[in-house]
């Protein structure tokens, strides 16, 4: 998650984060099943109180942009398009399966572009 906080901005941190996640969701960055930092992490890279971004989550949460899942942590729920979403949670559960087989990102990409090939093919 690429988020930055101007801390010379009128506009609150939490009101600057809740934007910036917003933002990239609609942007297509994050997909629905991305597991997001949890609290205190994101706090600690962005150089902000806990509670600023509990707020902010808090706040998504009632959105229905963010879902926690208890001990599992916090995930970018639905967007609202099932077809997006399947297509969201099949792409991160890729990447963690690619990720647990300790394989690089550009084989990742060589393995979609060779199914993407194949499946035309057909």
């Amino acid at each position: 998650m690429k988020l930055t906080i101007d801390h010379d901005s009128s506009t609150p941190p939490y009101e600057q984060l809740r934007r910036g996640i917003i933002e990239q969701v609609r942007s297509g960055e994050l997909v629905a099943g991305s597991k997001i930092p949890t609290v205190r992490q994101l706090a600690e890279d962005l150089g902000i109180a806990p509670n600023t971004v509990a707020r902010a989550y808090r706040e998504l949460e009632q959105d229905a942009v963010l879902e926690t899942r208890g001990r599992q942590g916090s995930f970018i729920s639905s967007s609202g398009d099932p077809t997006r979403d399947h297509a969201g949670r099949a792409a991160t559960e890729y990447v963690a399966a690619i990720r647990k087989l300790g394989l690089a990102d550009s084989d990742a990409l060589a393995f979609v572009e060779s199914a993407l090939a194949a499946s035309k093919d057909s």
